[in-house]
């Protein structure tokens, strides 16, 4: 087993693009390899070494390398992007695309996460334990899917565009969440336990659980009678039947 510990030498106003704290990179490699590692910070790069104290315990494959990252990383981006293996634990909020593309291992984050958490990830799992910004799971602009394997765990709340034109995977949200989660969806599973606003609009496919309220729902759907899920009876709805071929369902107290 490889522990890599990160500690920020000082709050950064300045943003650091942090692509290349993974495990993928940092297997086997010594304190002084780790530490020289470039890293974007604004328009320049640096070491990781001058923005972070880096200790190291053991050497050891991708996938039995854990970084624990402490400090405030509210304004480090991109950590864990990539990622195939091993694991993350960051102890306090993170800024943008933390675990975007990233096809396994775990990410933890110990606070609150900025947008594009888990961006078309295609395996693995994050659990968030705070609250997510916009585009969690989702897709970025232009792009034909959003996640497309593995978990997202939020146990706090979420803003809008939740899974948009997600393809696969599965995200569990125990709070609120904001406008339009599962937009576009082509597969995969959104769970939402609290309460939300216009969900699955233009979804293709996939199933979508709301347990909480739902604020205003789409016209789009016809009813189905009701499904049973783990004990709980919901509304079922198909649709959206303005998208040719639908196979969406969405389950609605």
């Amino acid at each position: 087993m490889q522990t890599v510990t990160l500690s920020l030498k000082e709050k950064n106003t300045i943003p650091i693009e942090a692509d290349a704290i993974n495990p993928d990179n940092f297997a086997s490699k010594s304190k002084d390899d780790i530490a020289a590692i470039m890293v974007w910070y604004g328009n320049a790069q640096s070491p990781i070494g001058d923005l972070f104290d880096v200790s190291i315990d053991g050497s050891d494959s991708a996938g039995n390398t854990k970084i624990i990252i402490n400090g405030d990383v509210s304004r480090v981006k991109r950590i864990g992007q990539d990622m195939s293996a091993g694991e993350i634990v960051i102890n306090s909020s993170v800024d943008m695309h933390c675990g975007s593309n990233m096809t396994g291992g775990k990410i933890t984050i110990n606070g609150d996460a900025d947008s594009w958490l888990g961006c078309e990830m295609k395996g693995g799992e994050i659990e968030l334990n705070g609250n997510g910004g916009y585009y969690v799971g989702g897709g970025y602009r232009g792009e034909a899917c959003g996640m497309k394997g593995g978990k997202i765990t939020v146990t706090g709340n979420v803003r809008d565009y939740l899974g948009e034109h997600i393809c696969g995977g599965e995200i569990v949200v125990k709070g609120d969440v904001g406008l339009l989660p599962g937009i576009s969806n082509s597969g995969g599973k959104i769970v939402i336990e609290g309460n939300t606003t216009m969900p699955a609009s233009e979804m293709k496919s996939g199933t979508i659980i709301v347990k909480g309220k739902v604020a205003e729902l789409m016209p789009t759907f016809k009813e189905d009678g009701t499904e049973e899920v783990d004990g709980v009876t919901y509304r079922k709805l198909l649709g959206d039947v303005n998208i040719a071929g639908s196979k969406g369902v969405l389950l609605v107290k």
